[in-house]
């Protein structure tokens, strides 16, 4: 329940608190909890409409870059899947310049976009299981998950390429 606080809060104290704020709604309901049959997606279920109602209280107040949402020693390891073990120089700029403007658009996403795509993509979760902690069909998953990828790719491009091929300056 933690990680997955943490990935949807983006601060340590924000998801001990999320966890906490279910641990203490769920306590006096003990014995409903062991009727349960799949509890971590009902687990995570609960902490995600706890999420969206403290972010729907704090407004959006609640959006931070995605470079706060991982530790700073850590960020190479958050995202393995861009480099290679023998990346060239070339690559390794690439990336460089990759990484911030990745956070600055993941960081423009909603609340609910982003957590997503953390869910699927970064943290590898089915979309079985997506479906029911979001409570939502799997084809809303699933369309859900390529509108914001679509979206993402379109952001990241206008990101990263802000004149566009062909075309001039003062255009």
């Amino acid at each position: 329940m933690y990680r997955f606080a943490y990935r949807l809060a983006g601060q340590q104290q924000d998801a001990e608190d999320l966890v906490q704020d279910v641990v203490v709604k769920l306590y006096p309901r003990l014995d409903e909890l062991e009727a349960v049959d799949r509890l971590r997606p009902w687990l995570n279920r609960v902490l995600y409409r706890q999420f969206i109602d403290q972010v729907r209280r704090k407004g959006r107040q609640g959006d931070r870059p995605l470079s706060e949402l991982v530790a700073p020693d850590s960020h190479a390891d958050w995202l393995d899947s861009l480099e290679s073990d023998n990346a060239g120089p070339e690559i390794q700029l690439e990336q460089a310049r990759l990484r911030p403007a990745l956070d600055r658009v993941l960081a423009t996403l909603a609340p609910d976009q982003r957590a997503l795509l953390l869910l699927h993509d970064v943290d590898g979760w089915r979309q079985e299981d997506i479906a029911a902690v979001l409570d939502i069909p799997l084809g809303t998953v699933k369309s859900r998950l390529h509108r914001c990828r679509a979206g993402l790719r379109k952001k990241l491009q206008r990101e990263l390429e802000p004149i566009p091929r062909g075309g001039r300056v003062g255009e």
